[in-house]
């Protein structure tokens, strides 16, 4: 080996090293989040917005050491095989944004963000916007800050859009939404005037948390969650975190409504089963890191809608409902299967929304959260506006803010820039899907079948086992031959809900 290979494998193997301090520092601060979110005591937010504000100056400052900058610089043009360019590549575009942002910025953040999430619970079980307007307001103000630090000459909201899908510019993601609203818009508009008659009371009746729990554990023992590595839990917002070891589930119950919370189980248990896909030899390095938001709600969604919403899985699912909730009668599949995708317009929840409308609560939060970065729209002012757009795009307002624009915990968490992806993961999804279905031989069938194996090694042969490899363009390119695109989306919705509603 000579002199320069050889300090090229040691400047690697130290920049691994350093990585995976900063990846594990990361890793425990998500399990102090989600203890947080899940068994922590009501009292405790002032010391664990302390943790976590320590926490994440650390990581801050293990990210923007010098000598870090030093071991990129030297591995910039080194002679590295593909993996290790993606890892110089990827540990490169976090250090040049973090190393922008002053460290008592990101201790800001975080514990901003650590009371505001106590504060929109309490704010959100008490219907009092008020109560949690304050935050809302610092959060706004300290991520304009972090916007400005990270690049003062760009529009913010395109600068913490990247936060989440640094890959795919706003632009493209832009386009794609707009041809996803400009395709879902009329084709609610049909529905909503059809005189389909869709058996939305298939499972009306009342249904006890404690079954709607043993009934979630059946769904995700079916769909092969691995409890050895994961754990399904309650929590106000549903949500999955984890790591290839241990990746765990969050859901909610509803004693009216049962299929949402199987749903959002079978949601989560995509987001889950892509963290254990993971490549567990590259733990603590980006290629064992998810590309992204964009590529993580494709799997959430794919799972829900095209696995969890068919036929096939309803044939195979169904007797497992009735058995757990004999009150629901004499259910067929097809009356199943048409109550899991009725399209509802009036609906103000958007983990309750359907398929289609789903899409329309996207744009209103992005075009809200857009706002108020640029500084277009007063936090005062969001009750007021979220309300006249929800009336314009579904037609129907809400009576209380709870309903409205204190039901997602995002932006208790800074999270601006974050609700785009849940669309473009849905387009993704119907893509991968379509991809799967030329792919693997009779998939409607294994489906039916509950052998769920087959797409599992698929998706991790094309998205999971590459971690972040590729960027997002080039991931769904290689498993689906095109770029992302609203396409096969706008296919998928067109046929299905056709079929359904007799358009």
């Amino acid at each position: 080996m000579s002199d320069t290979t050889a300090a090229t494998a040691a400047a690697y193997d130290d920049l691994l090293d350093r990585v995976g301090r900063i990846s594990n520092v990361a890793h425990a601060k998500e399990l102090l989040s989600w203890d947080q979110q899940v068994t922590m005591p009501e009292a405790g937010t002032p010391a664990r917005s302390r943790q976590l504000s320590a926490l994440s100056a650390v990581e801050h400052d293990l990210l923007t050491a010098d000598e870090l900058a030093r071991i990129l610089d030297e591995l910039e043009g080194a002679d590295l095989d593909g993996d290790q360019r993606a890892v110089v590549r990827e540990v490169r575009r976090e250090q040049e944004r973090a190393v922008r942002v002053p460290t008592d910025l990101v201790e800001r953040i975080s514990a901003a963000s650590s009371e505001a999430l106590t504060a929109w619970r309490e704010a959100r079980e008490a219907d009092d916007f008020d109560a949690f307007a304050p935050h809302l307001e610092e959060l706004v103000e300290l991520k304009r800050r972090y916007a400005e630090h990270v690049d003062p000459d760009r529009d913010p909201y395109e600068v913490l859009f990247e936060e989440y899908e640094p890959c795919l510019p706003l632009g493209h993601a832009e386009d794609v939404l707009t041809d996803l609203r400009d395709a879902v818009v009329p084709l609610v508009d049909e529905i909503r005037v059809s005189d389909a008659d869709l058996a939305t009371d298939a499972f009306a009746g009342t249904f006890a948390a404690d079954a709607q729990e043993s009934l979630m554990r059946e769904a995700l023992d079916l769909l092969g969650y691995p409890w050895e590595r994961g754990r399904l839990d309650e929590a106000p917002h549903p949500f999955s975190t984890g790591t290839a070891f241990d990746a765990r589930i969050t859901t909610r119950y509803d004693e009216s409504e049962p299929i949402g919370g199987l749903l959002s189980t079978i949601h989560e248990f995509g987001h889950a089963t892509y963290t254990l896909g993971l490549p567990d030899d590259a733990y603590g390095t980006p290629l064992g890191e998810a590309r992204d938001l964009s590529i993580h709600e494709s799997q959430s969604r794919l799972w829900e809608n095209h696995v969890g919403r068919s036929t096939a899985f309803w044939e195979q699912f169904l007797p497992t409902v009735v058995e757990t909730f004999p009150d629901v009668g004499d259910v067929s599949v097809r009356e199943a299967y048409e109550a899991v995708n009725a399209v509802d317009p009036s609906n103000l929840i958007r983990v309750e929304a359907d398929e289609l409308t789903y899409h329309l609560h996207i744009v209103l939060r992005f075009e809200i959260e857009r706002d108020l970065i640029r500084g277009d729209l007063a936090v005062a002012d969001v009750p007021e506006v979220w309300n006249d757009r929800m009336e314009s795009y579904l037609g129907i307002r809400p009576e209380t803010d709870a309903e409205g624009c204190l039901q997602d915990v995002h932006w208790s968490h800074g999270a601006f820039g974050y609700f785009p992806t849940y669309s473009l993961g849905s387009v993704v999804a119907a893509q991968l899907y379509d991809a799967a279905e030329r792919d693997i031989e009779g998939l409607e069938g294994r489906i039916r079948a509950a052998e769920f194996d087959r797409l599992h090694e698929w998706l991790t042969d094309n998205v999971h086992r590459h971690g972040k490899r590729y960027e997002t363009n080039e991931l769904v390119r290689r498993a689906t031959g095109e770029d992302v695109t609203a396409d096969a989306f706008v296919d998928y919705a067109t046929a299905k809900y056709g079929e359904l509603y007799g358009l």
